[in-house]
This record gives structure tokens, C-alpha cells and sequence, in this order.
């Protein structure tokens, strides 16, 4: 699968015997559709997590609340932004097709490059372990000690295994896969069904914790001292939440976990050659769909400070705020339901994120830029080989597992590759914002049906306010920002080598 410039016929076309049967993606997703991907992708695991760490850092229940509103600002702003970019180029790829456009086609490659090794298959990756994990809480035989192969010492810290977890998760990655390369209606309805019932759960989640669920305890600690910051956990020498300026770092650095566990939104970019009416149901459905769940987070985080002190929150087991909110409402099912809901969420989130990121690696390809089947749409007019190829690196990056001498336990690559790679995504989205502002100026008279709302200070809120926490994660998480960088930095040579190559095939 050499990575070629191909011919532009090429992009619709394959060759069935002696006939060319020509294809193109259906434009088979309406508004409800389309703002079911965006709310599936945001929903996953982490809205049940997150909270516990960003408490230890932020130790105050009316400032965690801020926090999260932060993120709110940001992500819905960041929806609107992304909205006239949607609808002034609605072709399969989003991201990358803004970036390539606005900027130049390095820059556009390095995004979906990044994509490919790390940000999309890495969240397939770690997501189905997700979903693994919470269904060993139901079956006990699933779990990260029980080997099918045990793990096998590469070099250094490294090693591969292959346990129960690993295994449901590398059979979750292939079933949905291949299901989305039966044709885009599948993975649709996979889609409405799981989405519809994960926003069900934490509907209830958070309709029991604002009812029934109350504490007293609760109230006493968390609202009567609301601003009060209680015993944070330091984050640099001499630094934690107990001062002004702590605060605010504290809160920034807490966004790592706050604004993304409401990441993947902009999926439905990757997907806007096969969404009905773009230009009205692109910015319709990123504006509904990141709004609502912010708004749904926004209240979980309320349920959760009813429900449970503060200290609960701080030092929930496994950091599973979620179900010690719901064990004490129900003590002998809490966790059991707790699982089955989260496994509902993170089935969706694997179904959402397996059937847009293709649609990326299909651009790129076009552009040469890609493995060349990678660009080819299979008989149900999906990219059938580009999910292939999507699948494969997801399985591969759930089977290496890190070990630490010190503690002889086992973590996964997957999971240090994501924390890296947080601020270059962050990075991307930066960059891709003022590709809004940097097109209005290069082509003003581009056809525009929807254009951002208060521009250009709404793009520029983000900007600033991303690029401030950007900062303070280089300063105060050097070990987790700057290899981030080193990764993005890999596809420089690839990027060159491709661009040779495909010179050389021309010449």
C-alpha cells in the first residue's frame, strides 16, 4: 500500500471487469444524526472520572464548577468557530482539509499524521480498554491480570501481552470496524442507539444525585463552604491552590482533564461529504451538540457535590466518582449499574470515533499523502480500507504495555502516547481556529452560508484562553507536553520522503 499521488479520477472510481462504476460518499446524515455523532464522541468515560483529579488539584466544590465552566466557554466557542469552516468546505476530512486550506498542506499532513499514530487510534485504543475494564466489573474472568499470553520484555521498560481486557477490547475494535464498512447506515444507527441510551444514563446519574441522592454530609461540606479551597494537592515546588495565583494555574492545568474528556467534537468535520444540507446542519449540529453536553457535565459535576463531600470525590476508588455517587444512593447495585451505563457510553464513543476518522486518511490519500487504498470507497461507499488500516494500528497500541520496576505493575503505551499528545492537540485546535480568521482575510469573498457569530473576538476568546492554558501546561507539565511536540515532530520526514517519492513517480 505505497503511499502515491494519485489521479483525481481516481478519488470515485474503482474498476469492477471491464466497467468503471463510479462512487461517492451518500449523503446519508441528517441534523439528528449528525448531532448524535457530536454528543456520542464527546460522552465517553471520562465525565465519571476526570472530577476526582481535577478536585485534588482545584480542592474547592465552587471553583471545580468554574473549571468546568472554562471548558464549556471554550469548547462551544470552539464548535461556532468550526462551524463556518464546516459549512464553507464540507468535504470529507475536516480538520485536516481546514488546516491544509489556511495554512499549507505540511501543516494539514502533520495534523493527520498525529491523527493516524496517535490521536484517533490511540482514543479507539483506550476507550475499548475502558470498555473492557467496566465490563470486568460484571464478568470478574475480564481483567488486566488474567493473561491469555503473558507479557513478554521487549527492551527496556517495554513488553506486550495479551490479557481478557486486551482481548474484548481488540474483538470491540473489529466488530465495529467491520460494521462501519458495511455502509455508512450501519454505523449510523449504531450511532442513535447507543448515544441516545449513554445520554439516558447520565440523565439518570444526574436526576437521582439531584434527588434522592442528596447528603447532608454533603451539603454541609461542599456549600457551606463553597469558595473554600480544602487541602490541594501541590502541582510544581511551593504551588497548589491555596493562593491566587495557584488557583488560577490550577485551574488551567485541570483543563488536561475537563477539555477532554469533552474532546472529539469537531469528528463530525471528518464526515461532511456524507451530512445532508451542510451548510445548515454542520453549525447546527456542533452548536446543539456541544452546548447540550457541557450543559449535562456541567450538572453530573452538581450531582456529584449533592451527592458525595468533597473529600469523597478527592479519594474516590480508581478515581470512579461516578460510582461512588451512585453507590450511595444504591450500595448493592450502584456499581453494577454504574458499569453497565459506562459500557453503554464508551461502545458509542469507539462506534463514533472508528467511523469518522477514515474519512481523514481518505483525504489524505487523494492527496498523496496516505496509504493509496486508504482513498477508495468499497461497495457500501465507505473507506472500507482506510477503517482497515485505522483498525489494525488500534489493535497494535492495545497490545504494548510499560512496566515500572518500582511498583512491578503494568500501565499501556497507548495511555502515555495520549497524555503526550494532549497540548499538540491542543495546539491543532489552536491553529485551526485562527485558520478562520487567517481565510477571511485570504479569501473574503469565499461563499460563507454560515459565519461565526461576534467575529472576530468569539475566535480569538479561544485563542487567547487556549493559548494561556497551553502555556502554563508547558511550564508547570514539561514531561507530558513536550514529547507531544517530538510526536508531531515524526511526520516532518515522513511528510518530505512521501512529498519526494510522489515527485519522482511524476517526473
Amino acid at each position: 500500500m505505497p503511499m502515491t499521488l494519485q489521479d483525481p479520477s481516481e478519488n470515485s472510481s474503482v474498476s469492477n471487469g471491464s466497467a468503471t462504476e463510479t462512487r461517492h460518499f451518500t449523503r446519508g446524515l441528517g441534523l439528528f444524526d449528525s448531532t448524535m455523532i457530536v454528543v456520542g464522541i464527546m460522552i465517553g468515560s471520562g465525565i465519571f472520572i476526570v472530577p476526582a483529579e481535577m478536585s485534588r488539584l482545584i480542592a474547592s466544590p465552587g471553583w471545580l464548577l468554574v473549571a468546568w465552566v472554562v471548558t464549556g466557554v471554550l469548547t462551544v466557542t470552539a464548535g461556532l468557530a468550526y462551524g463556518e469552516l464546516a459549512a464553507m468546505m464540507p468535504e470529507a476530512g475536516g480538520m485536516y482539509v481546514y488546516l491544509r486550506e489556511a495554512f499549507s498542506p505540511v501543516v494539514g499532513f502533520l495534523y493527520g499524521w498525529t491523527l493516524w499514530t496517535v490521536i484517533q487510534t490511540g482514543t479507539i485504543a483506550a476507550v475499548a480498554i475502558a470498555f473492557s475494564r467496566f465490563a470486568g466489573v460484571l464478568f470478574p474472568s475480564i481483567a488486566d491480570n488474567h493473561y491469555l499470553v503473558p507479557p513478554i520484555h521487549i527492551v527496556g521498560r517495554y513488553s506486550v501481552s495479551l490479557s481478557t481486557t486486551q482481548m474484548l477490547a481488540i474483538v470491540i475494535i473489529v466488530l465495529l470496524t467491520y460494521a462501519n464498512s458495511c455502509g455508512l447506515n450501519y454505523g449510523r444507527i449504531l450511532q442513535n442507539i447507543f448515544t441516545v441510551a449513554k445520554i439516558g444514563a447520565l440523565v439518570a446519574l444526574i436526576v437521582l444525585g439531584c434527588t434522592i441522592g442528596i447528603h447532608h454530609a454533603a451539603l454541609a461540606e461542599n456549600f457551606h463552604h463553597f469558595w473554600t479551597v480544602r487541602h490541594p494537592v501541590p502541582f510544581a515546588v511551593g504551588l497548589d491552590a491555596s493562593s491566587g495565583l495557584g488557583l488560577f494555574l490550577a485551574i488551567c492545568i485541570a483543563q488536561t482533564g475537563s477539555l477532554f474528556s469533552a474532546d472529539s467534537w469537531h469528528d463530525i468535520t471528518f464526515v461532511a461529504a456524507e451530512v445532508r444540507n451542510p451548510a445548515r446542519n454542520l453549525p447546527l449540529a456542533l452548536a446543539i451538540g456541544t452546548s447540550s453536553v457541557i450543559g449535562l457535565y456541567l450538572l453530573a459535576n452538581v450531582a456529584y457535590l449533592l451527592t458525595l463531600p468533597l473529600t469523597a470525590i478527592q479519594h474516590a476508588p480508581a478515581d470512579r466518582v461516578a460510582t461512588a455517587a451512585l453507590q450511595t444512593i444504591f450500595p448493592q447495585l450502584g456499581a453494577a449499574f454504574m458499569a453497565f451505563a459506562i459500557m453503554v457510553s464508551t461502545f458509542g464513543t469507539v462506534n463514533a470515533i472508528t467511523l469518522a476518522g477514515a474519512r481523514v486518511y481518505y483525504a489524505m490519500a487523494h492527496d498523496g499523502l496516505f496509504f493509496s487504498l486508504a482513498g477508495k470507497l468499497n461497495r457500501a461507499r465507505v473507506p472500507g480500507w482506510g477503517l482497515a488500516i485505522q483498525g489494525l494500528w488500534a489493535i497494535f497500541l492495545v497490545l504494548p504495555r510499560t512496566y515500572n520496576p518500582l511498583t512491578r505493575r503494568y500501565g499501556d503505551l497507548y495511555s502515555d502516547l495520549l497524555d503526550y499528545i494532549i497540548s499538540a492537540a491542543l495546539i491543532f485546535f489552536i491553529t485551526t481556529i485562527a485558520g478562520v480568521i487567517r481565510l477571511r482575510r485570504t479569501r473574503p469573498d469565499a461563499k460563507r452560508p454560515y459565519r461565526v457569530w461576534g467575529y472576530p473576538w468569539l475566535p480569538l476568546l479561544y485563542i487567547v484562553g487556549a493559548s494561556v492554558i497551553l502555556g502554563v501546561l508547558f511550564v508547570y507539565r514539561p514531561t507530558t507536553t513536550w514529547p507531544g511536540l517530538a510526536i508531531v515532530a515524526t511526520g516532518l520526514p515522513v511528510y518530505i520522503a512521501v512529498r519526494w517519492k510522489n515527485r519522482q513517480q511524476k517526473a
